[in-house]
Formats: C-alpha cells, structure tokens, sequence
C-alpha cells in the first residue's frame, strides 16, 4: 500500500503516507478495544483517505475505485472491498453518528486523533491548506462546524482510551479553531492576515490553489 502512495501523482503533504500509515496503526489498537476485526480497521486506516489521490476535494466515495483496485490487488474479495469502502465511507467526520460498525469507530478515533494531536494546528494545519487549497477561515469553519457538534454528542471519540487519554487535546483544538475563526472577523486580525498573504507565500485567509505551491 506504501507504493500507492510513493506513486502517487498528486502532492499530498497532510494526506499522505505519514497519515495514513498513524491512521492504520492506531485504527489496529482501537479495535482491539471496540472489539472490532482488528485486520479489517487496519486496512480500512491504509486506504480511507486515498480519495486525496485522486481530487483536493470530495468525500471518501470519490476514492471508491481507486480504493477498490488497491484492495484487489493485496488480494481481497469483493465482499472485504464493499464491507471496507463501507467502513471509511461512514466514519467520515462531517457525516458519522451513533450508530458505527466497531470497525468504523476505530477508524474514526484513529483519524479524529491524528486532527487533535497538539503538533496539528502548528505543524499539519498549513500542510492541509496547501493540498487542498482551503484558506485558514475555510479550515476553521470546517472543523468548527463538522467536530463541535461531535464533542457535544459525546461522540467525538467513541473508545474509552482515546476518551480518557486524548478528548482533553481535542477540547483544546476545538477552542483554538473556534477563536481563530472568531478572530478572523476581527478588523486588527484582518488587515493583519492581509499583510502577510501581501509580503509572504502563506495563504493565511484568501483561497490559494489545490495541490500546489502557495501563491
């Protein structure tokens, strides 16, 4: 599945081996808490984001085919590659509930951790506007709208670990992006963020262009 990635087309600096191969490896310890096929929620971990393979943009379902050959070709039958696609579709952050196969809750804690490491905002957050093409007020709003309610439903993780040892990194996170987004309606913060896309390469509030260099 590395080869996937080490061929990869596309410029995927947030999406790509480094996250998924996190994603997979803590999907496999999630399982074996939630009870799920431990095998099933790794694979599902390797392959959930390889729609960024194909499109900056677009849900996991845009990635089925591609999705589909991988797995084909690491041996799986059709009924593993609908049960897997399945798996990644309704653990999608914007779109996942209550009501999760075990499989999918570890994918979704593996991935939900991955955005609520401390290093994410620092670290990945520029990553992710750079491969996608998302301004930082279109990131905010998106974390904002899509993992808040999360948190407020109890279901931001669904294992006890992650609960325990990481829902207080994410309640962090969430405050950060939510001041963020309240800032950038801020008059000092605007003019603020329009000095530096003027004067630097960092696309700190206006849309740049998906997949490639920072304008």
């Amino acid at each position: 599945m590395e080869d996937l990635y080490a061929d990869q087309t596309r410029e995927v600096p947030f999406h790509g081996w480094h996250h998924v191969s996190f994603v997979a490896h803590n999907a496999r310890k999630f399982a074996e808490e939630l009870g799920a096929d431990t095998a099933t929620a790794e694979i599902a971990g390797l392959v959930h984001d390889v729609n960024y393979l194909v499109a900056a943009r677009g849900g996991a379902s845009v990635g089925t085919p591609l999705r589909a050959r991988a797995l084909r070709d690491i041996g799986l039958d059709a009924d593993s590659v609908k049960i897997i696609d399945e798996i990644v579709i309704t653990a999608e952050t914007h779109s996942r509930g209550q009501d999760l196969s075990p499989e999918a809750m570890a994918l979704s804690d593996a991935d939900t951790l991955f955005k609520a490491l401390p290093i994410t905002p620092v670290i990945l957050a520029p990553l992710y506007m750079r491969e996608t093409g998302r301004s930082l007020r279109d990131l905010a709003e998106k974390i904002v709208s899509e993992q808040v309610p999360l948190r407020d439903d109890g279901i931001y993780f669904y294992s006890e670990s992650a609960r325990k040892k990481y829902e207080g990194w994410g309640d962090v996170n969430l405050r950060l992006w939510s001041c963020i987004l309240d800032s950038l309606d801020d008059t000092l913060v605007v003019d603020l963020v329009s000095q530096v896309e003027k004067y630097t390469s960092i696309p700190a509030g206006s849309q740049s262009e998906p997949g490639g260099c920072w304008q």
